[in-house]
């Protein structure tokens, strides 16, 4: 309420100037894509507005600003011009979007040196996704990580090692506490100096909501082991939960702070007892490795899927396998970035011997991320019955040391075969309708896993997922039916680990920047300038593909644009008619009226019609009409801001008899066509 009644929130919509002072280092933001173009990185950070047009405030703010603002620290002071917008982010009042940027003041000796320690730490990991991975999990600097990477750890639940966590506070105590008992006699004063260490060490990660409630729920495993009394750790853990919410109320709102708070809670109640029971069969020191990482999943399972959606239940064999590799990481890590500034040499050296284990994590992140998850949409029913069946056997069975192991077995393989039977597309397909956001990728299946793929969408990771999916490892054609960043911003995701055999593009290169970043990705396959006229023949398993391309034509004749965005460039997109021996399809990228009536003479009946431009408004009933499709699918982004699909297309594919299916709503569509009956299955929006 004191936001929403600040000078600053009145100034909402509104140009003013502000006096800013910095909170956290300015984060690079990914090169995103929005609507037809990609829009450029810019710099991120948290600011605590303290002046806007003359009147004092104090409100924490998010600010969007240019490369000028990389090298702020915290505790500068900015002044901006700025436009002032609303933002969804609870923790600030307002989006500041800064330009003409004057700096203030200078950062103090601590920042300065603080902030040299992470930069020189994050040049010398520099790398792969192995050195990408370090600096997150020793000092929580996130920014060399990609997104494929964060997303492949998010799905294999190693999503808490990407950045620092309680475990590591932990881990830098324990070590702590160990080796000061060489110089120090007395347990208090050994952890009062690892208290006042943690202290620093929360300066050198950045003291972030994330950082502190790590730091508290540290403190919490920290003193029942220095203590060595199991019992004062729940007390412990009570204090430390009322503390961090009485000093960051936001904290409650925040499921992290519940996952923080379930996985302290493991590691205190369930981990001894399943180390014990795990002794009696396994080496002490394996069943120590097992019962934290089991415990954690353990309690905080309900909440991860609630937040993702889905569980995925190799999670426990991953972080079975990545568990005892974090120490080592976190230890010499810590050593190596304090040694950064100085002592360049041995820093490196000490991050070359981490990085083994750091490529080890990465790769069970992406091998693990491979395997498919229980989805809440579709295999909630199943996790249910998988608990139920094996909480019956621990009921049943007489000895209680085998009811928990066969439990465990049952519920594991319950869920293996409910992971089976609810997998996407789960069988025979003929064409599937990946689901990548506000943008077009459409995939014809050869068989043997290959496929024709037309468009990929915006998102990598997206087209990359679909295409696991799918089990495609081979694209025998390649379509880019125009250069807006929503049909081929996703190009990296579809080359990853994939062939690409022939590549068919539009003679239009606009927009410049998305065909130059395209064809620099595809510049050693055989690329072709298609036009009307052109035909290709694809041999499938099911029989011969013939491919007729309807658009665009050699002519250079004027076509009349939409008020839509990329209007011409829509225009110029490649258009196919598309014939299998069980289906025909058209696909025509974003073309608009003006194209669709030119091509009225070449089209016919489809069984299957990619409405143009995802639906929207800009299209030619009477070529809707002459095309007639049995299945109509619409490729949007759910939520958009362009009102696709628009009702009145949707209302005259619903008066041709046409079925709809939207990727917004249905997720994944996959087509399975036999003799000439059709069946759909969708992954669910």
């Amino acid at each position: 309420m004191a936001m929403q009644n600040s000078e600053l929130h009145r100034a909402i919509g509104n140009s003013a100037h502000l006096t800013l002072q910095v909170t956290t280092d300015p984060v690079e933001s990914a090169p995103k894509v929005s609507g037809s173009y990609r829009r450029t990185g810019s710099y991120s950070f948290l600011a605590t507005a303290i002046e806007i047009d003359g009147l004092h405030l104090r409100v924490p703010v998010r600010v969007i600003a240019d490369r000028s603002v990389a090298a702020l620290l915290p505790g500068q002071k900015i002044e901006v011009s700025a436009q002032v917008r609303s933002i969804k982010e609870v923790r600030v009042a307002a989006l500041i979007l800064a330009r003409d940027i004057r700096v203030l003041s200078k950062p103090s000796a601590w920042s300065r040196t603080l902030g040299e320690i992470r930069l020189r730490f994050r040049k010398l990991s520099r790398g792969e996704d192995s050195g990408a991975l370090i600096p997150g999990m020793v000092l929580g600097d996130t920014s060399l990580q990609s997104a494929d990477f964060k997303v492949a750890m998010r799905r294999s639940g190693l999503a808490h090692l990407t950045a620092v966590s309680g475990a590591n506070f932990a881990i830098v105590s324990a070590f702590l506490l160990w080796l000061s008992q060489w110089v120090i006699r007395k347990l208090w004063l050994r952890m009062t100096l690892t208290g006042v260490v943690l202290i620093a060490f929360i300066s050198l990660v950045r003291p972030s909501p994330s950082v502190l409630r790590a730091a508290a729920m540290a403190a919490v495993i920290l003193l029942a082991r220095g203590s060595g009394r199991q019992s004062d750790s729940i007390p412990a853990l009570g204090f430390a939960i009322a503390a961090v919410i009485l000093i960051d109320p936001w904290q409650s709102r925040d499921p992290g702070f519940a996952l923080s708070v379930l996985a302290t809670a493991g590691l205190l109640l369930l981990a001894p007892k399943i180390t014990e029971y795990f002794q009696k069969f396994l080496p002490d020191r394996l069943a120590s490795a097992l019962a934290p990482p089991i415990a954690a999943i353990s309690l905080c399972t309900p909440i991860l899927v609630a937040i993702s959606g889905y569980i995925a239940p190799i999670a426990v064999v991953a972080n079975v396998i990545a568990a005892p590799l974090v120490a080592p990481i976190t230890v010499i890590g810590f050593i190596a970035a304090l040694l950064a500034p100085w002592c360049g040499a041995v820093s490196s050296f000490l991050i070359f011997l981490i990085k083994f284990p750091a490529t080890v994590i990465v790769w069970v992140a992406h091998w693990s991320a491979g395997f498919p998850v229980l989805t809440i949409g579709t295999g909630l029913r199943g996790f249910i019955l998988a608990i139920v069946g094996g909480t019956l056997f621990v009921l049943l069975y007489k000895r209680w040391g085998r009811k928990a192991l066969i439990a465990i077995v049952v519920t594991l393989l319950l869920l293996a075969s409910m992971l089976w039977f609810t997998r996407w597309p789960n069988g025979e397909w003929s064409i599937a309708n990946c689901n990548v956001g506000q943008g077009d990728s459409l995939v014809i299946n050869l068989g043997a896993h290959r496929a024709i793929a037309l468009d990929v969408g915006p998102d990598p990771v997206l087209e990359d997922k679909c295409l696991r999916a799918l089990g495609i490892t081979e694209i025998s054609l390649l379509v880019i039916s125009h250069f807006h960043a929503d049909h081929v911003g996703g190009l990296t995701g579809l080359l990853k680990g994939r062939k690409v055999g022939k590549v068919w593009i539009s003679s239009n290169f606009a927009p410049e920047s998305e065909s130059k970043l395209a064809l620099g990705l595809l510049r050693t396959l055989s690329i072709e300038q298609v036009h009307q006229g052109d035909k290709a023949e694809i041999s499938s398993e099911v029989g011969a593909i013939k491919i007729r391309v309807l658009w665009p034509n050699y002519s250079e004749q004027s076509i009349s644009t939409m008020p839509s965005d990329g209007s011409a460039i829509n225009n110029s997109s490649v258009a196919l008619m598309i014939d299998a021996p069980e289906f025909s399809l058209f696909v025509g990228g974003d073309i608009e009226p003006p194209v669709q009536e030119e091509l009225l003479p070449l089209i016919n009946k489809v069984d299957i019609y990619k409405v143009s431009h995802h639906g929207s408004r800009y299209q030619s009933l009477p070529f809707i009409a002459a095309l007639s499709p049995r299945i109509s699918l619409i490729s949007v982004g759910q939520g958009n801001p362009y009102g696709h699909p628009a009702v009145e297309t949707l209302a005259a594919l619903t008066r041709l008899g046409s079925s709809v299916y939207r990727s917004d709503k249905d997720g994944n569509i996959a087509i399975s066509i036999k003799q000439h009956k059709i069946s759909i299955k969708r992954s669910g929006g």
